[in-house]
């Protein structure tokens, strides 16, 4: 089955921005806030949303880049020395409110991994949670705080979130595995 196109680089847009007004309405203001997205599409998404909030608050926010691979519960020490990226926060997140940003929540078993990260790093007054995707089949209690768009979806699909830093364009998508294997 092909690829079916679930948002577009427009909704995309619209999505992140609306994402941006509610950290700032949540968090009454954006002073005290801090973006730090999961490696790797969480990082290009949180700086999205802090450009969105320097645009309507005129304020900059502070973007850092997460790597979990060492706090994953999935990856064997094989795989764990290919994946490992820097961790990369440049400010202290002590008492301040850490939005933690990811392209796709699904089992949430990457955001307690990143929950822990973070918390080696210093005590944040908040952490909270933004995707651009939610699809369900949570495995832990975790749920997001900002949600671009929730997309139901089976256990046998895919969800493909490209962007344009990284991919060249910017769209979500989903593909049936079930029906692409022989």
């Amino acid at each position: 089955m092909p690829e079916k196109v679930l948002l577009t680089s427009k909704d995309i847009r619209c999505a992140l921005f609306r994402m941006a007004r509610e950290v700032v309405e949540r968090n009454r203001g954006a002073e005290s806030v801090v973006l730090v997205g999961m490696r790797s599409r969480g990082v290009p998404l949180a700086r999205r949303i802090a450009e969105a909030i320097e645009g309507f608050e005129g304020i900059s926010i502070p973007v850092g880049a997460l790597d979990i691979a060492l706090y994953r519960d999935d990856i064997s020490s094989l795989e764990l020395e290919s994946t490992v990226r820097s961790t990369d926060i440049p400010v202290d997140i002590t008492d301040k409110h850490v939005i933690l940003v990811d392209d796709v929540l699904y089992t949430g078993r990457s955001t307690r991994a990143a929950m822990d990260a973070l918390t080696d790093l210093g005590r944040p007054k908040s952490i909270q949670l933004a995707v651009l995707i939610d699809r369900g089949h949570r495995e832990l209690p975790i749920r997001a705080d900002y949600v671009g768009k929730n997309i139901p979806s089976s256990k046998d699909e895919k969800i493909q979130v490209q962007l344009k830093g990284t991919d060249g364009v910017d769209a979500v998508t989903i593909v049936n595995l079930a029906k692409t294997r022989p």
